[in-house]
């Protein structure tokens, strides 16, 4: 899953980012509010974290954009004020959570993994197809009840697949959902990954799950 951090405090915005990237997500991040809305508007972002107190737009302003041109995209505000006036005029505005700093990572993660779950109405913390089954939670994944290991990129997009089962995914939406804005579309770095997830399921299943259609992309199916 893809998320930009739009934060002003660049220590505690490289904190964020870092412990992000480390659960697994692709995360791009901006410190200044109106650089950052320009990228949450022309980029697709499974969630975007949110301060109020930015330089040239602030939140509330970004958050209005973000309604009137990206209105699928989870909001999640992370900001200094406790007070009520501010945490009503966010959800007001269609924020999909508000949470004060100071704040524990562990608190900040869980609720970002609740949003997304709700975006694709997943009820619980495991996805699963087949004799596959991957834990959110934990980050880890069995077939046929064993435990399989992953790497941080091949479980991501693991992940993204048993979101969208059934459904045709190209290599360009696995860069945006996947990787970062520095992702080089020509490389092929999607492909090496993908390879090795493939191979590493086919071990473990007797057969390789995931479908090539040439010209098109990729299901699982």
């Amino acid at each position: 899953m893809r998320i930009l951090i739009i934060e002003d405090e660049k220590e505690l915005l490289q904190d964020i980012a870092k412990g992000l990237t480390l659960k697994g997500y692709a995360v791009d991040q901006d410190d200044n509010g109106k650089t950052g809305c320009q990228m949450a508007v022309d980029e697709e972002y499974d969630l975007v974290v949110l301060d109020l107190n930015l330089p040239e737009m602030d939140g509330f302003s970004i958050l209005k954009e973000l309604r009137q041109n990206c209105f699928q995209t989870k909001v999640l505000i992370l900001s200094a004020n406790s007070e009520l006036d501010s945490k009503l005029s966010g959800f007001e505005l269609g924020a999909s959570d508000y949470m004060t700093k100071p704040f524990h990572f562990a608190e900040l993660e869980a609720r970002i993994r609740v949003l997304l779950n709700r975006r694709f109405i997943q009820q619980s913390n495991c996805l699963s197809y087949e004799e596959i089954s991957l834990n959110t939670l934990s980050r880890t994944v069995e077939i046929k009840g064993e435990p399989v290991s992953l790497t941080t990129k091949e479980l991501a997009i693991l992940e993204y697949f048993l979101l969208n089962q059934g459904r045709l995914i190209t290599q360009q939406e696995l860069i945006e959902h996947v990787w970062n804005e520095d992702a080089d579309p020509l490389s092929n770095s999607v492909r090496v990954h993908l390879s090795s997830l493939r191979k590493k399921l086919k071990g473990a299943l007797g057969h390789d799950p995931i479908q090539t259609r040439i010209g098109e992309g990729y299901l699982l199916c």
